[in-house]
């Protein structure tokens, strides 16, 4: 089997974007994981098929599966984040060569 264009590839997760109603992130996640348009296309339910998830939710699922834990969780204490008033002054800097180089 002969390999497409870019252009031609392009297309292709264009319309199975379209068909699958995936949002960009999905469409990212998808080629991340090695799915192709056409898997993609292949998993929509059909209307007999309620049990089925729909195919953003499968991408999403797989994706967290082998990724762990996405990265869009806040934290529960953002306080904790935050540097001590003491961390927080910027240390001072000299230039050494061309480069900016930051003192301890």
């Amino acid at each position: 089997m002969a390999k497409l264009k870019k252009s031609d590839q392009q297309q292709l997760w264009v319309e199975a974007q379209r068909r699958c109603r995936l949002s960009d992130e999905a469409v990212r996640m998808a080629k991340e994981l090695g799915l192709s348009p056409r898997s993609l296309i292949k998993n929509i339910p059909s209307p007999k098929q309620q049990w089925k998830a729909p195919v953003e939710d499968w991408v999403r699922q797989i994706y967290e599966k082998r990724h762990g834990a996405t990265s869009r969780r806040q934290p529960t204490n953002p306080a904790a984040d935050q540097q001590p008033e003491s961390r927080a002054t910027p240390a001072p800097s000299s230039l050494v060569a061309g480069r900016e180089v930051q003192r301890r």
